[in-house]
């Protein structure tokens, strides 16, 4: 696992406060208000009391802060500029969310302009890239949306931003998501309703808070019906093709392998299927295999995969309403007025959608030979 998620943007943020210059951060802590405030005094909005508009402008004057250029443009009525940072080994998961969102920015009549964050790349060096391109807001799709760093970082130069598709984090950011915990339940159940109980589980990448959500809701679904949950069936993937491969050889190789699996995305999920017909397994026969996210890659393997929606074009349409809506109004969009501390939650509806990948297990002994390749 890279450590630079851990590390990235720290010496760029060290520096920045060597030269002791302010961020918007600053001007909200010295103020008592929240950063979110501090954008809606500098935007010259009506949605702030005169009492603690002038808090703010007094710590302003204080600390000789100057606002960012995304928020002098927006203050001086210019074009609106929403970016959409992306860093995502799905490029299925990528091409519904870019699609989405582009959608929706046309029908707002905004620029939605699109930046790749590299592997390694310092934080830093990107914040002060987006400023140069006067963006108003930043849309961050995972796994960008779990980099504290990177949340701090445009936080602290006064650029908004939402996260979508992970849980809130009490950091400040608007969130877009699913229950994903509740989902990974729901997948689990369905998979003990037709007679599973020894069932594989493939996690998502360890960094992303949605892996943890629906590992928990597959281990609360398990105890609920009673069924203990065996460690050797649960193997550690990264949401990528290659990682589903290592991880679905790791849990067929086992004396008593499973007769479901249940991956954390269909990427893993397509995988799992890869390596059951390389050893000669019949799916679903000999094993089902269910994956997460319903993209386009479900349904271009054969069997056809079993897997929970994930409204992923909606969610990205959701977040540039959430962030034009905040934008426009320099209100928070879940309507807390005069500088509310609470950041909205817009939680959508997801769907479990069967195919041709399950099935009831076997009655009888497997006749197959299971021989890798």
């Amino acid at each position: 696992m890279p450590d630079r998620k851990k590390t990235a943007g720290k010496p760029p943020r060290a520096s920045r406060r060597q030269r002791d210059v302010p961020t918007i951060s600053d001007v909200a802590a010295h103020a008592g208000v929240s950063p979110m405030t501090v954008s809606r005094v500098i935007n010259d909005r009506n949605s702030v009391r005169e009492s603690t508009r002038e808090k703010v402008q007094r710590s302003i004057d204080a600390l000789n802060y100057a606002p960012s250029a995304a928020a002098r443009s927006l203050a001086g009525g210019e074009e609106m500029r929403i970016g959409l940072l992306y860093s995502n080994p799905s490029s299925s998961y990528l091409s519904e969310f870019l699609v989405g969102g582009l959608e929706q920015a046309s029908r707002h009549n905004v620029h939605l302009l699109v930046e790749q964050f590299e592997e390694g790349s310092p934080i830093a060096d990107l914040v002060q890239h987006l400023q140069r391109g006067r963006l108003n807001g930043i849309i961050l799709p995972p796994p960008l949306c779990d980099l504290p760093e990177m949340v701090e970082a445009l936080q602290d130069a006064g650029i908004p931003s939402i996260s979508v598709a992970t849980s809130p984090s009490g950091r400040g950011t608007a969130v877009v998501s699913i229950d994903d915990r509740r989902a990974g339940a729901e997948m689990t159940r369905h998979l003990i309703a037709l007679g599973h109980s020894r069932i594989g589980f493939i996690r998502g990448n360890p960094n992303q808070r949605a892996s943890e959500l629906r590992y928990e809701g597959y281990a609360a679904a398990l105890a609920e019906a009673g069924l203990e949950p065996d460690p050797a069936l649960i193997s550690q993937g990264f949401f990528t093709y290659r990682s589903g491969l290592d991880a679905a050889e790791q849990i067929l190789d086992l004396p008593e392998p499973p007769t479901a699996i249940f991956a954390s995305n269909d990427d893993m999920a397509a995988a799992t299927v890869a390596v059951a017909h390389r050893r000669g397994l019949d799916v679903p026969g000999d094993l089902t295999v269910c994956g997460f996210d319903d993209t386009l890659l479900a349904t271009t393997i054969w069997p056809e995969l079993t897997t929970i929606r994930q409204p992923i074009s909606d969610m990205s349409r959701a977040a540039v309403d959430l962030m034009v809506r905040h934008l426009r109004s320099a209100r928070p969009a879940d309507g807390a007025e005069n500088g509310g501390e609470e950041t909205p939650h817009v939680l959508l509806d997801y769907e479990l959608v069967r195919r041709q990948s399950d099935a009831a297990p076997r009655r009888r002994p497997r006749h197959r030979a299971a021989a890798k390749k």
